[in-house]
């Protein structure tokens, strides 16, 4: 029996609309104009004989066919999606094309990738490195790896690592006039702060963290700015100051002893690391062959050096 299905371009305009609850967005995402996803959109009612959005003024909502029509559209065009990937990979090499925040991919996964390509040699990692979330119907991405609560809808979210923080600095900072050894020597010395500190991370604040420390005769303000984590903890090796670092970034450079952790008190951060990607993706060879040897890499480090 033949398919009665509506034409295949009214439906991915619903499903994109009916997604972001936004004619704009969707027309963004589609690289069209608004004009078109509601032509489109319109007829696909006029063909189904039903009204799939209530317009008031500025906001869009679901009707309740819309609400029925909208998990099994967005379904279908995910296994789509995920069927016409694996085609692609089959005819070319292998790639795995990735996104984390720049400092987890520079502290972390950078200098362990070879460990990865040395045992399957047929996968090609691609990293990138973004602060924003993936929009993986719109983005090149296989996977991410993000701090985070866990919460991602519809997606495929994998516990990775917990994320802890406390003060570092360079072992020089342990000697001199003003020795690092109280939390309130810490008014002798420069703070160094990661500026663009996310939403997922504000336990990473030297306002946070004294705070919850009961410290309030030093200034959380004062110091050194950075955009970025990574540029922090690099600042505090070089002698700086003392930063804020993440346990799973500054692994390495404890154990090197180019780090060290003036204070035996950490905090646990609200938010783990996460991998996530598609559901339609999580079972390809390439992601659990990524997952098994992350997970196993992460207990490595970890091990290393037995800081909670």
């Amino acid at each position: 029996m033949a398919r009665r299905l509506p034409p295949l371009n009214a439906l991915r305009v619903f499903e994109a609309a009916a997604r972001h609850l936004s004619f704009t967005k969707a027309a963004e995402e589609l690289n069209v104009t608004q004009a078109a996803v509601s032509h489109q959109v319109k007829l696909l009612e006029e063909i189904l004989g039903l009204a799939l959005f209530r317009r008031y003024n500025r906001r869009l909502v679901l009707t309740e066919a819309g609400q029925a029509y909208l998990p099994a559209l967005r379904d279908a065009f995910d296994l789509m999606d995920a069927a016409t990937r694996r085609l692609s990979q089959q005819s070319g090499p292998k790639q795995l094309r990735i996104s984390t925040l720049q400092s987890f991919a520079m502290r972390w996964l950078v200098p362990r990738a070879g460990r990865f390509s040395a045992l399957h040699p047929d996968i090609d990692l691609m990293i990138s490195t973004s602060s924003q979330l993936v929009d993986f119907r719109r983005d090149d991405i296989d996977l991410a790896i993000r701090l985070g609560s866990g919460k991602y809808p519809d997606l495929h979210a994998v516990h990775l690592a917990d994320d802890y923080v406390f003060p570092v600095c360079s072992p020089r900072l342990l000697e001199g006039p003003h020795p690092l050894r109280r939390l309130e020597d810490l008014k002798h010395h420069t703070l160094l702060h990661d500026t663009q500190v996310s939403r997922e991370a504000r336990s990473l604040t030297w306002e946070t963290w004294l705070r919850r420390n009961n410290v309030t005769d030093i200034d959380a303000g004062r110091g050194m700015g950075y955009s970025d984590t990574g540029m922090a903890i690099q600042a505090a090796i070089a002698g700086q100051g003392v930063a804020l670092g993440r346990k799973i970034l500054v692994l390495d450079d404890l154990a090197a002893g180019l780090l060290v952790k003036p204070f035996d008190i950490e905090l646990k951060n609200h938010y783990s690391y996460y991998l996530v990607c598609p559901k339609a993706l999580a079972d390809t060879p390439k992601v659990k062959a990524f997952l098994d040897w992350l997970v196993d890499e992460i207990a490595r480090s970890e091990a290393c050096l037995d800081v909670k």
